[in-house]
């Protein structure tokens, strides 16, 4: 816990401290989390399907916590906005990973030929295809377990 109070100025945040009750968790999410951070994915993409699965999952405080974290690395308020509504940004590569990232989450992962396609056209490749699926699992445990202890 001394790490999370040293990355958010000396304080733990009441949503880390509810998931501290199961150390296991709340260890495997930072692990996971560390891990997502350091995937080959850029930081904005990173942040687009953390968004993404936030705002499926309603986990409101993930998109407070991420739209803080879209604008400190500068993103556009249209693309906040758009995160936050479930629409298409302008950004097109930007709306390829999100498109993605949906169809990752409705298919359980049985994406078609087609949406593989789709966002290796705006860039992507197969290895952000499966940091895809690490995101989504990091942040499906988080929104999951922020909701059930009611800090979200």
């Amino acid at each position: 816990m001394r790490a999370v109070a040293e990355a958010w100025g000396g304080t733990v945040p009441d949503a880390v401290a509810r998931l501290a009750t199961s150390p296991e968790l709340l260890n495997a999410f930072l692990s996971l989390s560390a891990s997502f951070e350091r995937c080959t994915l850029d930081p904005l993409s990173r942040e687009v399907v953390i968004m993404t699965v936030a705002v499926r999952n309603q986990c409101h405080i993930c998109v407070a916590l991420h739209t803080g974290k879209l604008r400190r690395l500068g993103a556009e308020t249209e693309l906040i906005a758009a995160l936050r509504e479930e629409r298409a940004p302008a950004d097109e590569r930007l709306d390829a990973i999100r498109t993605f990232t949906l169809g990752v989450l409705s298919t359980a992962g049985a994406v078609d030929d087609d949406a593989l396609e789709a966002l290796l056209a705006h860039g992507y490749t197969e290895r952000n295809a499966l940091e895809v699926v690490l995101g989504i699992a990091t942040y499906t445990m988080s929104t999951f377990a922020n909701r059930l202890v009611r800090a979200a």
